[in-house]
């Protein structure tokens, strides 16, 4: 089973940005799509963005389609959320997940492994 630690989170200001990063040991991260959702105080985890472990497909939630880009480095091990143009609304602790589950999916029920997550804040 892989293991998935993220990191890069913190505060930054209304349109800022910021690259959170999620680092795997374990199991082998080039057969594993990836994804990160997020979740705010009260809220439920929500996704945000995906990429097929072939980095072949990639998905974005309406929410940050056009600010956010992820990117996925097998040698690495490691899966990137670059965010900018961040919005108040983006403030929320950030997972990364894996899943083995085709098609790509947008689902968290469908992702088997989770990280602990990363904090990030964004200030008006």
């Amino acid at each position: 089973q892989v293991q998935l630690v993220e990191s890069g989170g913190g505060l930054v200001q209304a349109g800022g940005s910021l690259r959170l990063s999620c680092a795997a040991s374990g199991g082998t991260f080039s057969n594993y799509h990836m994804g990160w959702f997020r979740q705010a105080p009260g809220m439920e985890r929500e996704f945000v963005a995906a990429i097929s472990r072939s980095r072949g497909t990639i998905n974005y939630a309406d929410s940050v389609k056009g600010r956010s880009t992820i990117s996925k480095d097998n040698a690495k091990k490691t899966v990137y959320l670059q965010m900018n143009n961040m919005k108040p609304e983006d403030t929320a602790v950030y997972y990364c997940a894996a899943g083995t589950n085709w098609p790509l999916s947008s689902s968290k029920t469908t992702y088997g492994a989770w990280g602990q997550g990363t904090q990030v804040t964004v200030s008006a």
